[in-house]
């Protein structure tokens, strides 16, 4: 039990030699396994047992964390033959996950599935956030059954209360783009579409290009797709799709059959985020794998302790930062006044600026910039920052960059995201 404890995934011959050492016996492979079964039963947990006692661990939770959402749901007909419910579905939303989530101000969700890997077949599905620096930001997970249209809208359901969305929230989600996802009768986006017909849906573009891929494998391709994912506005995307369309026709109409709003940046209004890929729920689930094939009780506690490790290191880097803004929005804010030095600034006498570059990169600036990115991220862009150069060298009063900045990125805010603790839960035996 304590080599079990220690080292859950230890080796069946490394157990033999470890007992012919202490002990000086030879013990056959088939007994081991059998010794260590039990002890990993011991150590981890009985998978049939821990459903029993799932709805004592869930009043503890509850108890232990104000306003939190646990749900459990199950089977619609009961067994006649056995007294207790069959377990169907679980969602766990904490306090401190959502708390945070809304101080952030940024509505955009990464969401997907991942197997449990356990005798017990179910799926974990998760909702993933963004924080002020462009970490994840886990929000949301449940376990179900299987990842299926019914277990997408329940999950829909609970987090929408949590957050209070309605029909007419303006949220941005990203996904896979897979068969469950791009099916018309099932999947992910027609549950959204019904449930949040205002939301923006992005595909994770690695997804795209790997379907891609399959077919057209040079490098080419690769550059072509992102360059179009990329563009910000309108007139930007139908030139490089043109562009595209010259070097392969057959590429192009295959590319054009996904609506361009889920591919890239151009049509979208709302997300405060640059994200074309999907690398927060692959990055959480990541995290996640060494509690996948535990028992329910042993795997939902796996989840929460990381969260709340997770919120502590989080804290401990903000602690030793300085400044307005967050490390990352701070680098590419400094790029973006590097790069402004290049451009050039007309006034009109009025309100608004034509700025002009290198490579023909021209726009024009008034409370918002004609390239589209300061409105889509709510960061500063090269254009505006040329902007502003000039506004003070005409003796205007401009103030400090930051105050330009959507307040997403400041330094303080990240800080208010993670001030919230996910409070510890007493053990079994209470």
């Amino acid at each position: 039990m304590d080599q079990i404890e220690s080292n859950p995934r230890v080796p069946i011959r490394a157990i033999q030699e470890e007992l012919q050492r202490k002990y000086e016996v030879n013990i056959l492979g088939d007994k081991v396994f059998r010794a260590k079964a039990l002890a990993t039963k011991t150590v981890v947990g009985d998978y049939s047992k821990q459903y029993k006692v799932l709805r004592d661990y869930v009043l503890e939770l509850q108890a232990t964390n104000v306003d939190r959402t646990v749900k459990i749901q199950v089977e619609s007909k009961p067994n006649c033959n056995n007294p207790t419910r069959q377990f169907k579905r679980m969602y766990v939303c904490l306090r401190a996950l959502k708390k945070g989530f809304k101080i952030g101000m940024r509505d955009f969700l990464g969401l997907d599935g991942a197997f449990m890997k356990r005798p017990f077949p179910g799926q974990i599905l998760t909702a993933v956030g963004v924080d002020s620096n462009n970490g994840i930001y886990p929000l949301a997970y449940a376990i179900v059954e299987t990842e299926n249209t019914n277990s997408w809208k329940w999950f829909w359901e609970c987090l929408g209360d949590n957050l209070n969305m309605h029909a007419n929230s303006n949220f941005t989600f990203i996904s896979d783009r897979q068969k469950l996802f791009t099916s018309c009768k099932h999947g992910l986006i027609p549950v959204i579409g019904h449930l949040f017909p205002c939301a923006e849906h992005r595909y994770c573009l690695r997804n795209i290009y790997v379907n891609m891929r399959k077919v057209w494998r040079t490098t080419e391709y690769k550059e072509h797709l992102l360059n179009c994912a990329k563009a910000t506005t309108i007139t930007d995307f139908e030139t490089l799709m043109r562009e595209f369309r010259s070097y392969d026709v057959e590429a192009y109409e295959w590319l054009m059959k996904i609506p361009p709003i889920i591919i890239g940046l151009e049509a979208i209004s709302q997300a405060m985020s640059d994200m074309l890929l999907n690398n927060l729920c692959e990055v959480f689930n990541n995290k996640l794998i060494n509690g996948r094939d535990k028992p329910i009780i042993t795997c939902l506690e796996f989840i929460r302790e990381y969260l709340t490790k997770r919120v502590c290191n989080v804290m401990k880097v903000i602690n030793k930062c300085t400044g307005a803004f967050t490390p990352t929005r701070e680098s590419l804010l400094q790029a973006n006044v590097s790069s402004a030095s290049q451009y050039t600034t007309r006034w009109n006498k009025v309100s608004k600026y034509q700025v002009k570059g290198p490579w023909h990169d021209q726009h024009v600036v008034e409370m918002t910039c004609s390239c589209r990115k300061w409105e889509l991220t709510g960061m500063l862009c090269k254009h505006a920052i040329a902007t502003i150069n000039e506004m003070a060298d005409n003796c205007e009063k401009v103030g400090e960059l930051y105050t330009y900045v959507h307040n997403v990125y400041w330094l303080e805010t990240w800080k208010n995201m993670y001030s919230f603790t996910v409070d510890p839960i007493k053990g079994r035996s209470m």
